[in-house]
């Protein structure tokens, strides 16, 4: 009676469902979920290391070097921080600068070769 007297007052009103003993301590995530992650993580890192051993030389080095960084980094991001499991909006706060200075900086990257293009061709034509 007095639960319905609340609700028409405009109240509300909690009901204990169940047992705070039964709830859970936070999210639990399988075993076999973290160990397949490691052997990711063991496998690009391998990736890495192979590059080196080849001898890869020039852009393709770096690429690669780049591209295997970034995928061992946003695994341990998505799963041992569990950004796989937060929101969005909490994701994108913490994910878009990271991704926004990349843009930068190959933007000057960019530049830079153009400045330095400009440079040789101005002062080649004075001599």
């Amino acid at each position: 009676m007095a639960q319905a007297e609340a609700q028409d007052r405009g109240l509300e009103v909690q009901v204990a469902h169940a047992p705070a003993a039964t709830h859970a301590e936070g999210q639990q995530h399988p075993i076999k979920l973290y160990l397949v992650v490691w052997g990711w993580l063991f496998i690009l890192s391998t990736c890495s290391y192979a590059v080196d051993y080849f001898n890869l030389q020039g852009y393709l080095r770096w690429t690669l070097i780049v591209v295997l960084m970034l995928l061992k980094a946003g695994l341990i991001v998505a799963i041992f921080m569990h950004m796989a499991w937060e929101r969005l909006a909490l994701a994108y706060a913490i994910l878009v600068p990271p991704l926004l200075m990349l843009v930068f900086l190959t933007i000057m990257a960019l530049e830079s070769d153009y400045t330095w293009l400009t440079r040789i061709l101005s002062f080649s034509m004075v001599q």
